[in-house]
């Protein structure tokens, strides 16, 4: 597995790394066994980079992973990010957004405490709580780094704009966005300005949520999880019309003796250096799959076969219902 920094002083880490909500059933029901033996097989593969957060299952996901560092001896095997700031108003139980240090810093310690541990390697920013100065909140979590607890931080769907202050006050470590072949926003303006100022663009749902893979959800899987169902790229004429758009882009990773799924996770590695896909699976032979693709070496002709087969804007409806824009910040 090749290796691949995250951010320009942060730690030297697996270019691939795998994204801890699939631990929660949030794509479909899962197991704690069955997250464990992911764990386990990530490190014989070589993938040592786990992206988890507080409110993914609740602190389910953070439960995981700790119950495997116990028993695991030793030293922490896995660089760890988690995140925090998506928390409920206590009267209205309304989704909010909170950055406040105070709370960002309990919301740490619970996380160190489900983990088993004295200090995360990357903590973000889930979301942005406009309310507050960017400047502010990252003052907040450079005292986060002097305390110890963390050992750099990064933000989660922030525009380039807003990094750019906040790299200003502190290096960012990491920005975490959506980024695959079907959301090539990050492109205009945020993996430059992550180049720019040090950070790693850390990409989730890298094939697409599932779409850029030789198995997508049918109308039936995506009717059965609740994200799916509500999401414009997955129900009805939409998911049709993308279905058949992908059918190209399989068709072309068979040609070039590989599966959508590697073919997914090699392409983003060849966006830039920077760029670090952190995929979610429940299967072991699918892990497998997307740790393949850091080891494919994609020809200039390879490319623009890949963008002649899905070119940017090929994918039918938007990547978030109204709902699920609350929060992200939008800049193109």
């Amino acid at each position: 597995m090749q290796k691949r920094r995250l951010g320009r002083d942060g730690p030297l880490t697996s270019a691939v790394g795998i994204g801890a909500m699939s631990f929660t059933d949030f794509y479909g029901a899962t197991t704690k066994e069955e997250s464990l033996h992911i764990l386990s097989a990530a490190l014989d593969l070589g993938i040592d980079h786990i992206d988890t957060a507080n409110v993914y299952g609740m602190g389910r996901s953070e439960d995981v992973i700790g119950e495997f560092l116990r028993g695991h001896k030793g030293e922490c095997p896995f660089v760890i990010a988690t995140k925090a700031s998506i928390t409920r108003n206590k009267e209205t139980k309304e989704r909010v957004f909170d950055n406040s240090r105070a709370h960002l810093e309990a919301e740490l310690d619970i996380s160190l405490k489900r983990m088993g541990l004295e200090k995360v390697d990357l903590f973000y920013v889930h979301r942005r709580d406009q309310s507050l100065p960017i400047e502010e909140v990252t003052e907040s979590l450079a005292s986060f780094v002097k305390a110890g607890k963390i050992g750099g931080f990064g933000f989660s769907e922030i525009a380039p704009y807003s990094l750019r202050r906040a790299a200003a006050v502190h290096p960012v470590g990491a920005v975490q966005s959506e980024y695959s072949l079907s959301v090539r926003t990050p492109e205009v303006g945020l993996t430059q300005a992550c180049a720019e100022v040090g950070a790693a663009v850390v990409a989730f749902s890298p094939v697409g949520r599932g779409l850029l893979t030789d198995r997508p959800p049918s109308a039936e899987k995506a009717a059965g999880i609740d994200f799916l169902k509500n999401n414009p790229r997955f129900f009805g004429e939409n998911l049709a019309a993308n279905l058949l758009e992908v059918k190209k882009f399989q068709d072309l990773a068979a040609d070039l003796g590989t599966t959508a799924a590697s073919l997914s996770i090699a392409w983003l590695l060849h966006q830039g250096d920077h760029v670090l896909p952190i995929p979610g699976t429940r299967s072991v032979a699918h892990l497998k799959e997307l740790a393949a693709g850091a080891g494919l070496n994609l020809s200039a002709e390879d490319l623009a076969r890949i963008d002649q087969a899905l070119p940017i804007g090929w994918a039918h409806g938007d990547r978030y219902n109204a709902a699920q824009w609350v929060g992200p910040e939008r800049y193109a």
